[in-house]
């Protein structure tokens, strides 16, 4: 029997986390899913507040803050709808970029809907777990390397994600997660999850052997039935050969792991070329000085257009080939772990 994943106060039966997929990939459906079948469900809260649509608010959880926030409506409703389908004992986290330009409403209100826990990266805050602490809610860094890993337990992490070079989207690092995992399990305390193409059983079993505590999967969550995104988007998983994962630019200064199509084709020529900021989504924007608006390349191949759009996608997806649903996905993750650990 696997054991079961600890962070905190928080206990998941299965110690596997669903990656938070950005720009409407992973929402409430998928997240509530993993959830309800033992896993860490979790809804990304990347383009999930609309800063100018004010909805201020001066409590969370109860108590009166000195400075009012802006209630991010979506991601609470959100939150909600994951709840209802994780059922009562089901693990339910958002997570929230630091390099998100209204990080702190987000924050506040995944809080103040009683989410089990937050996972952040792209950037560092002690503010966040300060906060943290102070609401109760354990707070996840996602790293790549061991001196991150060191200051975010110093800073107050229940946990750290090691996410290697084979994740999709935006990249930390470009060594892989088996290289930089051994010195970050020895370098801290606390709970090491392993990320970053981490594929089937018998990855998981080799994270665990090299003392991770979990994993997080992202990749192989996006073709289920459960998954919130454009069957589209899916279809293009399935469609990836080897050859088509590709690394691109990002307007955020790291680089990206996708699927080539047209729009990568096209941007790499020099054709993209952005008309402005209609977001606002991320600290780093510079606006006209940018090669493409990356919320609207995510956002449009989340609504189907794969050809226009950029296709976020681990190092692995040209492996997948048939949709599947989240029961079925988890339990032949479990059975071949089991299976690897007892052989």
């Amino acid at each position: 029997m696997l054991k079961p994943l600890r962070i905190g106060k928080v206990e998941a039966r299965v110690p596997i986390i669903q990656g938070g997929m950005g720009a409407r990939v992973s929402l409430h459906r998928l997240a509530g899913s993993v959830a309800r079948e033992g896993g860490v469900g979790v809804i990304s809260a990347v383009l999930l507040h609309d800063p100018g649509r004010n909805h201020p608010k001066d409590t969370c959880k109860g108590e009166k803050l000195k400075k009012p926030y802006n209630d991010a409506i979506p991601l609470r409703e959100e939150i909600r709808k994951a709840r209802e389908i994780a059922g009562s004992k089901g693990v339910v986290g958002v997570n929230i970029l630091f390099a998100m330009s209204d990080f702190e409403d987000l924050l506040l209100t995944a809080f103040d809907e009683g989410v089990d826990l937050i996972l952040t990266g792209a950037g560092f805050s002690r503010e966040v777990f300060r906060l943290g602490k102070r609401f109760d809610v354990p707070i996840v860094s996602i790293i790549s390397s061991a001196k991150g890993a060191k200051l975010a337990e110093r800073s107050g992490a229940a946990a750290v994600v090691v996410e290697g070079t084979d994740a999709g989207g935006h990249l930390g690092t470009m060594e892989s997660v088996w290289e930089i995992l051994p010195s970050i399990v020895e370098a801290v305390s606390i709970p090491v999850i392993a990320a970053g193409g981490i594929f089937d059983g018998k990855d998981i079993a080799r994270a665990l052997k090299m003392g991770a505590s979990g994993v997080q999967i992202a990749t192989r969550f996006v073709v289920t039935e459960e998954c919130d995104v454009h069957s589209n988007f899916k279809q293009a998983y399935l469609n990836s050969k080897k050859g088509d994962i590709v690394l691109v630019k990002s307007p955020v200064g790291m680089p990206g792991r996708a699927i080539k199509n047209r729009f990568v084709e096209e941007m790499a020529s020099g054709k993209w070329r952005k008309p402005g900021c209609k977001y606002n989504c991320i600290k780093p924007c510079s606006g006209h000085a940018d090669p493409y608006c990356i919320a609207t390349a995510l956002l449009r191949s989340a609504s189907g257009d794969v050809e226009t759009g950029l296709v976020f996608a681990g190092g692995n997806a040209w492996r997948l080939r048939e949709i599947t649903t989240v029961p079925r996905l988890m339990k032949e993750l479990v059975e071949e772990t089991e299976r690897e650990l007892s052989s």
